[in-house]
């Protein structure tokens, strides 16, 4: 922003220009633009950001101006822009029935100007217009179809979906439990240094036999990988579209991993080592895995920041000299080996009557393939994250950067659509990680602290008929993970759309106000976010949080009073003790399982009471090995232990007198 220079943070901010004229004019921009001007934080305080917050993200959306004085104008401009158009860039048929206008402002057409309507099949279906917009003959079948005006004045489309009110629901009625975890932590003594697609079947084999029919892993999507800087997370994937290598099953060849933590590094080795040589067969390589793959080659040869790169490569042109060929084949021959293993897997577990769980991270790395492939559609010097609460009194980095609401539109939601579609297609359930995104993130300007972003809305509506649309397409149940500050109308959406929230018992089966999960919520005891139990109980993380700058010290004594009270609480109401931990985590997962929840997901590692989280949001890798410990069992013991397999079988045993006593409600 030439000739701005931005003010530092301020403890009260009052506004610091002495022109209100041109405060007002900025904040109505950024409303123009869905931009929060107020908002309230997860510690309940009532925030107006900064005008240097508020001109950064205006920007990021597009906005033209560079200093509060510019809003007026850039206000004027965008306001014409709009005017300009005659078409809604999206519209939702819900069911098949427009419930809106296609147009902006409709007025009567040109004698010259056409409208065509066109199905995703390619087909054409009969449209007039009126005064009141257009009018199609009959309901709409599911799909992205488009809507095309052509006239003197040019061309416009507007994408039209098709959507099924309600997402994807299995027939019958039933109350039914599975297991969750780590991929990479489920190592059995026949895998290598992390658990592969192997042990995952095996797992799902397992919980089959004890009457589950779910086993939910954390996203198995690609990460980086390498000596120098390796990002374990699976919710940071170098791509939304792809699936990580480290997952392949390599047989039982290979020497089972040391003690230690899981290295993704090593992980690495093992699969390069196991694929040397192979070269990906031309004829089956489509072209987004083709341009994904040659992405991947020019890192290895360019460096891992595409944003340094030589200026045509950056902007997509990549000569071969630019491309590692032989890093280009490993990932061409390790995303078709996966693929081909994953569908071997899907039918066996179809046999098994197993479902596999699969979650959608809500973004990308930043220096991954689809920032790089797509740049028009990420906001430059954003990051996501979450304003300050109890947990993170600082506020959050998320490391990733946000998708800009108007670009997505433009294309029809294609990107979230098929990053909603690659993984829903394998699921059998799909958990939506921060469903709250749908409606509104959390963005962060480059070189400001975390509690000086502001909030951006996206469309809610359209982004929910995506959804909708992919679930019934892959026959895929969907979870929306809503916890923490969350909109009313996220809840309303998600209860519209049939769609189950999450219930974690560390956080909700306490205190006088104690309740059990309800019809339309997903039971946990808690989540890879959260403590496991026994870790919960015992207040592992509260001294984690503050050797990581997470709690301040002066607070930790408050904390752990908090959590030993908390403690109680849930051992009182399940009439338990918490000097006999192994019955408290009985009697919390029979009260889960006679609940009227849904689906019951106890975390694994919970069954033989691991105390060691397997993350601490909020503290990266250099800090703590998050995703890196493996789990305390391997997979063999697990399943040979009469104790695990008496709790799971008390759990499918409360299940089943849970479903004796069903009423009208189903779900996932």
């Amino acid at each position: 922003m030439e000739g701005y220079v931005p003010s530092p943070p301020r403890a009260v901010r009052d506004p610091p220009y002495a022109c209100m004229r041109e405060l007002d004019a900025l904040h109505a921009l950024a409303v123009a633009m869905g931009v929060h001007t107020r908002y309230t934080d997860g510690l309940l305080r009532d925030v107006e950001p900064s005008p240097d917050t508020l001109i950064q993200v205006c920007t990021a959306l597009g906005a033209p101006l560079d200093r509060p004085a510019d809003a007026e104008d850039a206000l004027r401009r965008i306001e014409a822009r709009r005017a300009e158009r005659r078409l809604r860039p999206v519209a939702v048929a819900w069911d098949g029935v427009l419930a809106e206008s296609l147009f902006v402002q409709p007025r009567p057409l040109g004698g010259d100007e056409v409208v065509e309507l066109i199905l995703e099949d390619g087909t054409s279906r009969l449209a007039t217009v009126g005064h009141d917009g257009v009018r199609i003959s009959g309901a709409l079948p599911s799909g992205v179809h488009e809507l095309r005006l052509q006239g003197r004045e040019g061309k416009e489309r507007c994408i039209v979906l098709s959507a099924p009110t309600r997402a994807f629901r299995r027939p019958g009625e039933r109350r039914s439990w599975g297991v969750g975890t780590h991929l990479a932590a489920l190592r059995s003594r026949r895998s290598r240094s992390v658990g592969d697609l192997g042990d995952l079947e095996r797992a799902c084999e397992w919980i089959s036999g004890l009457g589950g029919d779910l086993v939910t892993a954390l996203p198995l999507l690609p990460t980086f990988n390498e000596v120098e800087d390796p990002e374990p997370s699976p919710y940071s994937p170098v791509s939304r579209l792809f699936w990580s290598e480290l997952i392949l099953d390599l047989g039982e060849h290979h020497r089972p991993a040391a003690a230690g933590p899981l290295e993704v590094t090593r992980a690495d080795a093992e699969v390069r080592a196991a694929l040397a040589g192979v070269q990906a067969p031309v004829g089956a390589i489509d072209a987004e895995l083709a341009a994904y793959a040659r992405f991947r080659g020019a890192q290895k040869r360019l460096g891992r920041d595409w944003r340094r790169w030589p200026a045509a490569a950056r902007r997509g042109g990549l000569r071969s000299e630019d491309v590692d060929q032989e890093e280009e084949w490993f990932h061409q021959a390790a995303q078709l080996r996966v693929r081909e293993q994953l569908a071997g897997l899907r039918v066996r577990l179809d046999d098994w009557g197993v479902r596999l769980g699969l979650d959608l991270a809500v973004g990308a790395h930043p220096d991954g393939y689809d920032t790089w492939s797509r740049q028009d559609l990420f906001a430059p010097g954003m990051s996501v994250g979450a304003p300050p609460d109890p947990g993170f009194p600082s506020g959050q980095d998320w490391g990733f950067s946000p998708v800009l609401p108007d670009a997505s539109r433009s294309e029809g939601h294609r990107y979230i659509s098929a990053s909603i579609a690659h993984q829903a297609s394998l699921a059998g359930m799909l958990r939506v990680d921060h469903v709250m995104a749908f409606n509104r993130l959390y963005w962060i300007p480059h070189g400001m602290s975390l509690d000086e972003g502001t909030y951006v809305d996206y469309p809610m509506e359209e982004l929910f008929a995506v959804l909708t649309l992919e679930s019934e397409r892959c026959r895929c149940e969907v979870v929306g993970e809503n916890l923490g500050t969350v909109p009313a109308a996220v809840d309303d959406a998600l209860e519209r759309h049939g769609i189950a929230g999450m219930y974690l018992a560390l956080f909700e089966a306490r205190g006088a106000e104690a309740r059990p999960p309800g019809e339309g919520e997903v039971a946990l005891i808690g989540t890879h976010d959260t403590p496991t139990l026994a870790g919960w109980v015992a207040g592992a993380d509260i001294g984690e949080r503050v050797r990581c700058g997470l709690l301040d010290p002066s607070a930790e004594k408050a904390e752990r009073e908090n959590r030993e009270g908390a403690a109680a609480s849930l051992a009182e109401l399940l009439g338990g003790s918490l000097d006999d931990l192994g019955d408290l985590l009985d009697r919390l997962l029979g009260w889960l399982g006679r609940s009227e929840s849904p689906l019951v997901i106890p975390w694994l590692e919970d069954l033989w009471l691991e105390s060691e989280q397997v993350n601490l949001p909020g503290t990266r890798s250099s800090e703590r090995p998050n995703w890196q410990r493996p789990m305390a069992r391997v997979l063999d013991e697990a399943i040979a232990d009469p104790v695990v397999a008496q709790r799971l079988e008390r759990l499918a045993d409360a299940r089943a007198r849970a479903s004796s006593s069903l009423g009208s409600g189903a779900g996932p």
